[in-house]
């Protein structure tokens, strides 16, 4: 290699699809320096990336610079488009082989195959917190002269990759306070306990749960209202959330069929709006505008949610707002006016924004009558 000037990184040396790629440390002040976006304006057929998204950047800034002792960072893909030298360790054993330095000439040009908004952070985070900046990441190098395959390859790495659901990312989060109090709640407020599918976000037809973890955490949300990311819980509102909740097991007869077996819960599911997301949610909202004004006798006056006849049969009254066109509907409409409908029989005032809502959903039902 004539270039003068080089970057030097240890490396393991690997081979796929017989091509050698490289897996070295960088360390987090490097990783602005050749990871440059010059190719943002280009087209899309002209990049091996999309574009970057600098609403994410905060958010992954924030995680390193509050957490500078418990972040971790999956590795960066990268292609490198130029001559590469590897030089393995002075030992004849296989093993040796595969280790040594891999130096690559710095007019050489980076290219970050996965991994673009994890740079754009640690940017970030550096300028708070320059303390990181010998902290390592790994980064896995290809090397690669042709646009056609880095491109390719950013297909290959995004197309099998799954976004994990957010009943599993509440089950696992141990920042987040609310997902705290809510894997607390799953096992200790009775109607929650085996009840709770913690894994996905949908119920499927066989299954034997009714409430989803993540339609808890944001029932829950709505009702101590902690909408913030990671907001701080306290014990009483805890308390709070376990009681609501545990009574509104007690008062709606069909949840406690199910709890004794005596009713399954895809039957729940098929004839009753309770037993979906949309109703919990709105079970949340009414219950913070109820224990706000009424925080002595809340219990007492929420008994009346007892006597709403939730059928689904009942088009009269859900249809156009839980229900639209005769399925189920998660769209924040249909849970405000699911919402109206709970604070109407509670004696509860709407907001603004609910009121306009009832206001519209009555004219379009007489409009449609009148047809």
């Amino acid at each position: 290699m004539s270039e003068a000037f080089n970057y030097l990184f240890t490396a393991l040396r690997g081979k796929q699809a017989g091509r050698e790629y490289y897996v070295v440390m960088c360390p987090l002040r490097l990783i602005p320096r050749i990871f440059l976006f010059d190719e943002e304006e280009l087209p899309p057929e002209l990049r091996v990336q999309r574009t970057l998204n600098r609403s994410r950047i905060p958010d992954i800034a924030n995680y390193v610079v509050q957490n500078p002792n418990d972040y971790a960072f999956s590795s960066i893909t990268a292609a490198i488009d130029g001559d590469v030298e590897f030089k393995p360790l002075n030992d004849a054993t296989e093993l040796g082989q595969d280790i040594g330095q891999l130096v690559v000439p710095m007019t050489a040009r980076f290219v970050i195959n996965d991994g673009q908004h994890r740079r754009a952070a640690i940017e970030e985070a550096l300028k708070e917190c320059p303390e990181l900046a010998d902290e390592t990441i790994s980064v896995v190098f290809f090397v690669d002269r042709d646009l056609e395959r880095s491109q390719q390859l950013f297909a290959d790495l995004n197309k099998h990759a799954v976004r994990p659901t957010k009943s599993i990312g509440i089950l696992y989060d141990h920042r987040d306070p609310l997902a705290g109090l809510c894997r607390w709640l799953i096992g200790h407020v009775d109607i929650f306990r085996g009840l709770t599918e913690t894994e996905k976000t949908t119920i499927s037809n066989r299954s034997h749960k009714l409430f989803t973890l993540s339609s808890i955490y944001q029932a829950t949300a709505e009702l101590l209202k902690k909408k913030g990311k990671c907001p701080q819980i306290n014990k009483i509102e805890g308390k709070i959330a376990a009681d609501y909740w545990t009574t509104l097991g007690n008062i709606i007869p069909e949840w406690r069929l199910v709890k004794e077996k005596k009713i399954s819960t895809a039957e729940l599911r098929r004839d009753y709006i309770h037993a979906h997301g949309i109703a919990l949610q709105a079970l949340g909202i009414v219950g913070a505008t109820l224990l706000a004004q009424h925080p002595k006798i809340w219990s007492e006056r929420i008994q009346t949610l007892a006597t709403i006849d939730w059928t689904r049969s009942n088009t009269k009254l859900w249809e156009g707002r839980a229900i639209i066109n005769g399925r189920i509907s998660k769209s924040q409409q249909s849970i405000l006016l699911t919402v109206s409908v709970l604070k109407s029989a509670l004696g509860l005032p709407p907001t603004i924004e609910e009121e306009q809502l009832e206001t519209n959903h009555r004219q379009n039902r007489l409009a449609e009558n009148d047809k």
